[in-house]
């Protein structure tokens, strides 16, 4: 790529009209901007498409399409990419835990890349050097100067050259940017069990919008259950047949003994500890491999309609 992930971000941005997306735009003092997306802004869809495609950098096309659940029709959201790994993992993958006095958030987004403190960056060989950063946060609260100060030391850039764009699960636009990770939680889980994900070439999934929730931790449980439940990836590879083979049963959610009841209740029972649930639960229900070097196709795993009844409550 010519572009950094951050300039191309930039772009998607400048583009904008944030009142029509029902976006607020903050200036903090002694900080850059943040776009609140849904915490006291109405937010919606479209915004909810604008935090989707700024976590990708731009490098994948994410929409709404038709689907359907149960037999009735059903809004599923759609993510399309050529570049997979850029996108996906060294942009969209919230892997940045930002807690900052009493602000917690979850980031993702390419201002990542410039910090390029995870683990991740050094297994991928990935850094760059950026002029200004943009960032996502699922989170309730806005950011406040000390926020912008800590991820502009970390970035190596300024506060004010610190974009962020917010919004929580339970709403619009938290709800949908959440969804639109499916192909995201593909490639993480082959990259940590061991699969060279530099052989995706291309990648595409698909995802039900689940309700939006009353309140964020309903919201944690739903967006979870649409992935791992509905979530459907297909992935272009290039090389040999047999490690797919050997290593696609373990890629998706089925693969994980905590599989087969609504994420809520699995939180429940790890007694709220996010670290003590089955890191390889967090997958799409189905994985698809079309091999372009041999032309054969392999898949694994499987939906779940039924625990997204339950989930989604549902009559």
């Amino acid at each position: 790529m010519t572009q950094t992930l951050n300039s191309r971000a930039q772009r998607v941005l400048a583009g904008c009209n944030f009142d029509d997306l029902n976006i607020i735009a903050h200036d903090i003092p002694e900080g850059g901007r943040v776009y609140d997306c849904g915490i006291t802004a109405a937010g919606g869809l479209q915004a909810g498409l604008l935090l989707s495609r700024i976590c990708v950098s731009g490098l994948a096309d994410v929409s709404l399409v038709p689907g359907e659940l149960k037999g009735f029709a059903w809004p599923h959201v759609q993510v399309v990419t050529d570049h997979p790994v850029e996108a996906c993992l060294l942009s969209q993958y919230a892997g940045w835990q930002i807690s900052v006095e009493k602000f917690f958030a979850m980031g993702s987004g390419p201002m990542r890349a410039a910090a390029a403190r995870e683990e991740i960056f050094k297994k991928l060989s990935y850094h760059e050097s950026a002029t200004h950063v943009t960032g996502v946060l699922e989170g309730r609260k806005l950011p406040t100067a000390a926020v912008f100060a800590t991820l502009a030391e970390k970035c190596g850039v300024t506060p004010t050259e610190v974009t962020l764009l917010i919004a929580p699960t339970a709403s619009l636009s938290g709800n949908l940017q959440v969804i639109a990770r499916v192909v995201e939680t593909a490639l993480h889980k082959l990259h940590e069990v061991g699969f060279d994900v530099r052989r995706i070439r291309s990648a595409t999934g698909v995802a039900p919008l689940p309700p939006v929730a009353q309140d964020d931790m309903t919201g944690i449980g739903r967006t979870n259950d649409a992935i791992l439940y509905g979530g459907r990836v297909t992935l272009w590879v290039r090389g040999d047949d047999e490690s797919i083979a050997e290593i696609g049963p373990r890629v998706p959610a089925a693969s994980s003994a905590a599989y087969g009841q609504p994420f809520a209740q699995i939180f429940e029972k790890a007694g709220r500890d996010f670290y003590m649930i089955d890191p390889h639960l967090f997958s799409p229900g189905e994985v698809t491999f079309h091999n372009l070097d041999t032309g054969r196709t392999q898949r694994f795993g499987k939906i779940a309609p039924e625990v997204l009844r339950t989930s989604f409550d549902l009559p």
